[in-house]
């Protein structure tokens, strides 16, 4: 297969790894740099560096709405588009370049979870089990026919970062498969069900603040799915914020007060009071401006007393 490769972040890296080596990736189309870091240097997409290191030939554009990008994949003589996390929306008339067409490398089990955000969505709202789909695009959302589905459980200790890595290497496998099928001129697309559909909205910074008077599961699973990125974050009683990157649920004997600081003998990491008899052990966190600890460094530098509310929610 004669292919373009349409991906920007790190979770692309892994199927254009795969497809560079079992097939002929004509060129790679990937967002353009953007700037990162306290120094705001300039900092290639992912996809962009693994191109650079292989000596694919890569291109940045804003938007295919100019004429010369169309004419410049008309040129190309490509057999299929592939795109995963890509970033920008392919008109029709993209979709209509290749012999086989745009397929897509989505990381959820369409038609749950269509969107921006499936991985993160998927383990905020307790799913048991995720996957990808390779995906016929067309012009809307992650609406097109399925081409093949596999699948993975979402495991108690899962974050956003395992299963990240995780979805990332069955997307390729995904892929991959699919290709051979399609060579073979033997898919056959299914037509998505809007039944149990739902939208994987973008990740929206007042989403991060956790409100400690949810219920624990709620709590658990916001924590898991944010980690390590954007993060979840409290307010201390003394307008400190902390980001919670690692965390542990424990029963507790008693009831205590929510947002009370509970520090359990021969537990290093320090805990706060949720509801249901339940503490949140902080294991690794990061203070604002300060870099990321274990909650036992977290204890040694912060002064803080078993017993004594800590948390304040912002409306309170």
């Amino acid at each position: 297969m004669r292919i373009i490769f349409m991906g920007s972040p790190s979770f692309s890296v892994k199927s254009l790894e795969v497809l560079h080596l079992n097939h002929t990736v004509l060129s790679v189309y990937t967002r353009q740099s953007n700037n990162a870091g306290r120094g705001m240097r300039e900092k290639a997409t992912a996809v962009a560096e693994f191109a650079k290191a292989n000596n694919i030939a890569c291109n940045f554009p804003s938007s295919f709405k100019l004429e010369n990008e169309i004419k410049k994949l008309r040129q190309a003589n490509v057999d299929l588009i592939v795109v995963v996390a890509f970033g920008l929306i392919l008109p029709q008339t993209v979709l209509d370049i290749p012999r086989f067409g745009c397929i897509n490398g989505h990381a959820s089990l369409l038609p749950r979870w269509r969107g921006a955000a499936p991985i993160q969505r998927a383990i905020e709202a307790g799913d048991k089990q995720t996957g990808v789909t390779a995906m016929q695009m067309e012009a809307g959302l992650d609406t097109g026919p399925i081409l093949r589905q596999m699948q993975t459980d979402i495991k108690p200790n899962d974050t956003f970062q395992t299963l990240h890595d995780r979805l990332s290497n069955l997307t390729a496998d995904c892929l991959l498969q699919t290709i051979e099928i399609m060579e073979k001129f033997k898919l056959a697309p299914v037509i998505q069900s809007e039944v149990g559909a739902c939208y994987a909205n973008k990740i929206l910074k007042s989403e991060t603040e956790l409100d400690l008077r949810q219920k624990v599961q709620v709590i658990s699973n916001k924590i898991r799915a944010f980690s390590p990125v954007p993060s979840c974050w409290i307010r201390l009683v003394d307008g400190n914020r902390i980001k919670i990157l690692e965390a542990e649920i424990k029963e507790i004997k008693l009831n205590f007060p929510l947002g009370t600081a509970i520090l359990i003998k021969g537990n290093k990491n320090p805990g706060i009071a949720l509801s249901e008899k339940k503490v949140l052990l902080l294991k690794m966190l990061q203070p604002a401006g300060k870099k990321r600890m274990t909650g036992f460094d977290f204890l040694n530098g912060y002064n803080i007393r078993h017993g004594e509310i800590v948390w304040k929610y912002k409306n309170d």
